[in-house]
């Protein structure tokens, strides 16, 4: 699949880019998709949630009321979940939602969304580019001469750039990111891929290793 090469004011360069086929145009898998999203999504949750149970709750020990003749139930701690204040029954502890997946998985998954991104035309490949300055203004002018303003964007560099990443960071619908770190949820996520030729030949080489 070839794509013709914009420069960073919008306009065609003349250049266009062989986009691999083994990385942008393979049968995609949607379970191997699903569960590499489930798994970033469960990496992002911290997992410290946490209720007191009856036995930490701070409350005296002394038995309440006599056992008979009350006409009332039987109670022996302030600290019964059935008391308002008391521990809480099978409440949230702490844990670790992080699972682990096979490597050629979460490979087959970045291809396949990959794919569907250029089955649908949604990939733009600009032209490699730096920032002199961090600058949001510069990054916002740059989607509006890309005609991606409105779009919920996803930029990825061949390595990290400091003044880019910086640049973009206070704008909601962009994200920047590298080859190397790009992951299957901020591809999907993106209604629109931005390429860098760099970052093309740096995808090329990582996943024919």
């Amino acid at each position: 699949m070839e794509i013709k090469v914009v420069n960073i004011s919008g306009k065609q360069t003349g250049v266009e880019v062989q986009l691999p086929g083994a990385i942008f145009a393979i049968e995609p898998n949607d379970h191997a998709i699903y569960l590499d999203v489930k798994q970033y999504l469960a990496n992002q949750r911290q997992g410290t949630h946490k209720s007191k149970q009856r036995n930490e709750i701070a409350g005296s020990t002394r038995k309440l009321y006599k056992q008979k003749g009350t006409g009332g139930a039987r109670a022996g701690s302030i600290k019964s979940p059935l008391f308002n204040g008391g521990g809480r029954v099978f409440g949230p502890q702490p844990r670790d939602y992080s699972f682990k997946l096979n490597k050629k998985l979460k490979s087959l998954a970045r291809k396949s969304a990959l794919t569907y991104k250029a089955k649908d035309n949604n990939i733009v490949v600009l032209e490699d580019f730096n920032f002199d300055e961090i600058k949001t203004k510069k990054y916002l002018q740059l989607m509006m001469d890309l005609n991606l303003s409105s779009e919920k964007t996803l930029l990825v560099l061949p390595s990290s750039n400091h003044n880019i990443y910086l640049s973009s960071r206070n704008i909601k619908r962009a994200k920047v990111t590298t080859a190397a770190q790009l992951n299957t949820y901020d591809v999907l996520n993106a209604n629109k891929l931005v390429l860098t030729t760099g970052a093309v030949k740096t995808l090329e080489e990582a996943f024919a290793k």
